[in-house]
């Protein structure tokens, strides 16, 4: 890698640690390409992204983000997971870890918040902003749908007490 490709990585890697909203450390001890591909693709569906690189130029591209003390912790083989949802790649992280133990969670961050290993295991918990939005239209949608349930009611009950006529007088 020359000069100019590491100026465009370190510059790529800087501009996604800027507009992140989590950045998780996995240590990567021999997953096979298959496994890496596989993670890859998971974190790509959720919305996230799985990088690993050099970590002399990931620690250049942290500073002056909201992330650079996760600086430190970039030693031997790492991966970096970002997303813009804080729940999709720490979620991913975790269920990967679960089944291979070759991958393990070393600490993540959101901006102004460290999260160790555990901290991560519990975001991954916390529902996804989609689960969020889904929940708080569902109980905005719930009053309108009662509403619309008292006002149609009135008018149902006419119309069986009318039908229980129309059925006495034909009998």
């Amino acid at each position: 890698m020359d000069r100019n490709q590491k100026k465009e990585l370190v510059a790529h890697l800087a501009k996604v640690f800027s507009e992140t909203q989590v950045v998780i450390i996995t240590r990567n001890h021999g997953l096979t390409v298959a496994q890496a591909s596989d993670l890859r693709s998971r974190m790509r569906g959720a919305g996230a992204q799985f990088k690993v690189t050099k970590n002399r130029l990931a620690r250049i591209a942290l500073e002056g983000t909201p992330y650079q003390d996760l600086g430190q912790l970039l030693v031997g083989p790492v991966g970096l997971a970002t997303s813009a949802d804080p729940v999709a790649a720490a979620r991913i992280a975790v269920e990967f870890a679960k089944g291979h133990d070759r991958f393990e969670i070393v600490a993540g961050a959101m901006p102004g918040q460290f999260l160790d290993a555990e901290g991560v295991k519990a975001l991954a918990e916390l529902p996804s902003l989609d689960e969020l939005r889904a929940k708080l239209v569902g109980l905005i949608q719930a009053p309108a749908t009662k509403i619309a349930q008292l006002a149609t009611a009135p008018a149902a009950k006419l119309a069986r007490v009318f039908a229980a006529y129309g059925d006495k007088a034909a009998a």
